[in-house]
């Protein structure tokens, strides 16, 4: 039980396990849907409409997890498993709303037929055609997920890497590095990963977890290296207040006037005698 525990709180891990609900559900809820129509029974038919109601609605939580394991995924995957999970990432998020709509189609079909048995020819007609459009979409969708992990299914090119496609706040991090490299700081951490192995520079991190910890030091690098401008600061005007001022030793070896004519009238005695 620990270990399912352990990995129940994967959002990868969930993903994998509930991603067919929204395809193979939906297959079954349509061909349930199909023989309602055939055999013209309410019982029948609310429980067609009940299995499309739940298949539409598991793609909530099957987007949910996916998105949330979205840099962990791709940390994982070689370069043309990064490329399909981008596509997969943008065709969930450009088609997801026919899911929502399916099931706000069933759920109020359900009423219907509930109450007014008499147009249940009309919406399990209408669920269907969209059960139907929706089922097409949802293998579009995981036609591209399949091919992140499982190399077997790649007969294709992977996909071109789209432009406008930024997941995860990928375009605030980029202009916040290129704001950074135009700073102090930014030069010196330029210098610093010049002179670092290669090998080094391409285990940049991946994750958000990563990123934070990042930004963390560089903030921390930041702080200690206006500290180290102040202490230079305080160094460079204390001397020059000590050149300004003569120090003690050379006013103790700089003779007084009174001391000068002392000396000046024993030099004349001597030399009188």
């Amino acid at each position: 039980m620990t270990l399912v525990r352990q990995h129940l709180s994967d959002p990868e891990y969930v993903h994998i396990l509930i991603n067919p609900l929204p395809v193979y559900g939906l297959a079954i809820a349509t061909l349930a849907l199909v023989l309602a129509l055939v055999l013209r029974n309410q019982r029948v038919t609310i429980a067609a409409l009940v299995l499309v109601f739940v298949s539409a609605l598991s793609a909530w939580p099957t987007y949910h997890y996916g998105e949330a394991a979205y840099d962990r995924v791709k940390s994982m995957s070689d370069s043309a498993g990064e490329q399909w999970l981008d596509e997969h990432m943008a065709r969930g998020e450009k088609l997801i709303w026919a899911f929502y709509v399916l099931a706000g189609v069933s759920a109020i079909g359900i009423g219907v037929v509930a109450k007014l048995p008499r147009y249940s020819l009309a919406v399990c007609t209408t669920a269907l055609v969209l059960a139907s459009g929706t089922l097409g979409i949802g293998g579009y969708i995981a036609y591209a997920g399949g091919h992140v992990r499982h190399r077997e299914f790649r007969f294709e090119p992977p996909p071109v890497a789209r432009a406008e496609d930024h997941h995860h706040g990928e375009e605030p991090q980029h202009g916040a590095e290129q704001k950074l490299q135009g700073s102090p700081l930014g030069q010196m951490e330029h210098a610093d990963h010049e002179g670092m192995p290669q090998q080094v520079g391409s285990a940049a991190p991946k994750s958000e977890g990563d990123k934070k910890q990042l930004e963390a030091s560089r903030l921390q690098l930041e702080a200690s290296r206006m500290q180290l401008e102040a202490s230079r600061k305080q160094l460079e005007a204390a001397d020059a207040a000590e050149k300004q001022s003569p120090s003690p030793s050379a006013q103790r070896s700089q003779p007084s006037p009174s001391a000068a004519a002392d000396h000046q009238h024993k030099d004349d005695h001597d030399h009188e005698d």
